[in-house]
Order: structure tokens, then C-alpha cells, then sequence
């Protein structure tokens, strides 16, 4: 699915994007949505791996939008699928009133996963607080084992394990210190946390970290964490909302692993752009939660919103159908030798990544936010990643042409060289 998108040349800043930055500025709460003074964009229209912005100007997305994108934007699949549901019920009252579509999709997540029961979420952070929830009903203990580096959501419950200090600073008032462990240490740091402190419950970690810099574990790291875990009574979260459903090479990458978690946390790619997200976990963990009498003790409004669970499903086939861990795999060759003369620069620390979820970590956050900038310029959309903003993100839609990646990324490799200085 070639989008040609950087076909024409940019010219950014627009008029219709300076404008409306303004109105932004003037109507939004402050620390919400950031805009760039020096490549100010707002996005019109996406197809495949291409986006329009409101003046017309045209671009590679190399983010999938925040990994939600895997089978590219706008896929007609899943729009057919959106639409079809709005005609016929775009809400229903999920946790009363609850429609069949909520179920086949419930069905299907348990199928692929191998787990038994699921708890149906607007976001990631949400399905990441019912993990703690549940957590701490099934082992009467409130305290969760996190990483540096992690990002499980910037809700307040899911800031207790937040392993990026700047986003829990603010609100150190509201919610405890975590206890966190290097990501990617060995068995015995962890087994030695949890021996220390029996008021841990459960450990929670992301079988490749996202926003925390597209940071790869050790290979054994995931199957040693669930031995210890079981030796430990506690239970294992894997946080998969960013590397699910095929980023990595695998459907799931902690499964892949042999890693099987007690509570595995879903969302991003789950509905092709859709707000969804899930919770899953084993029957015997999920039994800590009592039966319903009316009044659930986790809900929310647009709990298995129709219009999103068709999205889900329709999403889901669409990875099955064309097999697009296969496809991140290959992409993953692709972009690993295209960045290989990257590391012989002084000012790269580090690339690393799996399948098609890649980080270029610079010297400095100035120069990776600059790169980026300047990237969007030439046509390509990145985003800073890491503790510090210290890497280039690449995390393109599956879906994405050969040579349109081949073009994003040589223009992506030029500029990284012109910002050695």
C-alpha cells in the first residue's frame, strides 16, 4: 500500500496551521497538546502510512500515531466496519444493556491471548488501573514492582507505577513513591525487591519500553521475571498496550516470550484509531473480583462502546489476514540495516530495537528534538522518545510500503548526520 506521500515538498508553517495553533492557545488548558513554534501541524486527512495537514502539505508518518496506526490510518476495513455499527448502534449501555458485538470481541481477545476473562476499557491508563485493581483484590497486597523508564498512563492510579519521574513529581502528593528496579535487570534484583518488601503484590513491566526510549530487555529477562513472580506469589502485569498485536514481530510479545502473564494489559493498535482498550487476565486471578449486583465496583459510560469493539474486530482480522507480525518482522530487518551506519556517529549512544518498533538515542534532547523538527520539514513525522526526549522514535504502520519506508528513512539517516554538530 504505497501512499507516495512525500511526493510534493512540504512548506511548514502553513497559514491554516499558524492560525489555528493560535486558537489553540487561546482555548486550551495549558500542558495538553504541544505545538511546535518552529513546525506548527495540524493534521486533515491519513490514509496508509500518509498524512495531509490542513495546508495541503504531505508526510510519512513513521509514528503509526502513537503505535495505534499498525494497519495504517483510515484502513477501509475497519472504517466499512465503523460505519456499519454507527448506522445500526454506535452506544449501548455496556455494563446494563450490553450488545452481541461486545461479546464476539471478548470472545475473540480470549482466543488469541489464551487468557480467560477481560475487562473492556476506553484507554491504556484505564486498563492499567483495572490491572492494579485486580491485583490487589486477588493478593491483599497494594504494593507494585515497576521499572525505570516505564510508561503505563499519566492517570493518577497508573502514576503509582510510573517509572519516568517527571510525570509523577507534580502530583507526588496524590500518590506513593514507586518502587522501581532497572529495566532489564537480572532475576536475583528481583527476587531480592520482593523478599524485602512483602507488601508487594504484583510486578508490572512492558516487554519492550515505548515511551521510555524503545529500550529492548535481555532475552531471558521476561521468562526469568515470571519464574521469579510464581516463586514469589506475586502476580506479572505485562503492560503490552504499545507492542500488542504484532509491533514486535510476535501478536504478543511477553506470550512470544513464554513470559504468560497473570493480567495483560491491551490497547493502541487494538482498533485501527478507535478509543479501546482491555484488560485481560486468568480466571483465577479475575475471581478476586466479586459477582455484579448492579452496581459494578469498575466502569465507566463508553465500557464496550459498539462502534469500538466492531473496530476491535474488524482490526483484528486485518492483522490475522494479512499477518502483520510476519510483516513487522521484515520491516525490522529493513530498518535495522538501513540504520547500521548510524552507530559509527559519535553523537548516536545507541540503536536498538525489534520488529518495527526502533529508537535512535542521541548525546543530547536538544539535538533529537531538532532532528525531528527537521524531519517533518523534509516530509517525515518522528517523535522524541526516552526519560529526556534523547531518541528518535520509529515505530511506522505495518502496513507500510517498502519504498516509501526506504525514502522516509534514508531522508531520517541525513538528517541524524547533519545534527552531529
Amino acid at each position: 500500500m504505497s501512499s507516495n506521500a512525500i511526493a510534493l515538498r512540504t512548506a511548514i508553517p502553513g497559514p491554516r496551521s499558524l492560525a489555528l495553533a493560535r486558537d489553540l492557545r487561546a482555548h486550551e488548558s495549558r500542558n495538553v497538546t504541544f505545538v511546535s513554534p518552529q513546525t506548527p501541524i495540524f493534521w486533515e486527512s491519513a490514509c496508509g502510512a500518509g498524512v495531509v495537514d490542513v495546508d495541503g502539505n504531505r508526510y510519512l508518518d513513521l509514528t503509526a500515531a502513537f503505535g495505534v496506526a499498525a494497519v495504517g490510518h483510515a484502513h477501509p476495513h475497519v472504517v466499512e466496519a465503523i460505519a456499519r455499527q454507527a448506522a445500526q448502534l454506535p452506544h449501548g449501555m455496556g455494563d446494563v444493556y450490553p450488545t452481541a458485538v461486545k461479546v464476539a470481541l471478548m470472545e475473540r481477545l480470549t482466543a488469541l491471548t489464551g487468557l480467560d476473562k477481560v475487562v473492556l476499557c476506553v484507554g491504556g491508563s484505564e486498563a492499567v488501573e483495572v490491572a492494579l485493581k485486580t491485583a490487589v483484590l486477588a493478593t491483599g497486597r497494594p504494593r507494585v514492582l515497576a521499572f525505570e523508564g516505564a510508561y503505563h498512563g499519566l492517570t493518577l492510579g497508573a502514576l503509582r507505577v510510573a517509572g519516568i519521574a517527571k510525570f509523577r513529581l507534580p502530583f507526588a502528593a496524590l500518590v506513593e513513591e514507586p518502587m522501581l528496579l532497572p529495566y532489564g535487570c537480572d532475576a536475583a534484583q528481583v527476587a531480592g525487591a520482593l523478599e524485602r518488601d512483602p507488601t508487594i503484590g504484583a510486578v508490572i513491566v512492558e516487554p519492550l519500553q515505548g515511551r521510555g526510549g524503545e529500550r529492548t530487555p535481555p532475552p531471558d529477562f521476561l521468562r526469568d521475571l515470571r519464574a521469579v513472580t510464581r516463586t514469589h506469589d506475586a502476580l506479572l502485569i505485562c503492560d503490552e498496550i504499545y507492542t500488542g498485536f504484532g509491533r514486535t514481530g510476535a501478536l504478543f510479545a511477553s506470550l512470544a516470550a513464554g513470559a504468560e502473564p497473570d493480567l495483560l494489559c491491551v490497547g493502541k493498535a487494538m482498533a485501527g484509531g478507535f478509543p479501546i482498550a482491555a484488560c485481560l487476565g486468568s480466571d483465577a486471578v479475575m475471581a478476586a473480583w466479586p459477582a455484579s449486583t448492579g452496581e459494578a465496583l469498575h466502569t465507566s459510560t463508553y465500557l464496550g462502546n459498539p462502534m469500538a469493539c466492531a473496530a476491535a474486530l474488524a482490526t483484528i482480522e486485518v492483522i490475522e489476514r494479512d499477518d502483520l507480525p510476519a510483516r513487522a518482522r521484515a520491516l525490522g530487518e529493513r530498518i535495522a540495516t538501513r540504520l547500521e551506519p548510524l552507530r559509527s556517529l559519535a553523537h548516536v549512544r545507541e540503536v536498538r530495537g525489534r520488529g518495527a518498533m526502533w529508537g535512535v538515542e542521541l548525546d543530547d534532547p536538544v539535538r533529537a528534538v531538532a532532528a525531528t523538527e527537521e524531519a517533518l520539514r523534509r516530509g517525515i513525522i518522528v517523535l522524541p522518545s526516552g526519560p529526556c526526549g534523547e531518541v528518535v522514535s520509529i515505530t511506522p504502520p505495518l502496513i507500510i510500503d517498502a519504498a516509501d519506508l526506504d525514502a522516509a528513512l534514508t531522508i531520517l539517516i541525513d538528517v541524524l548526520r547533519e545534527h552531529a554538530s
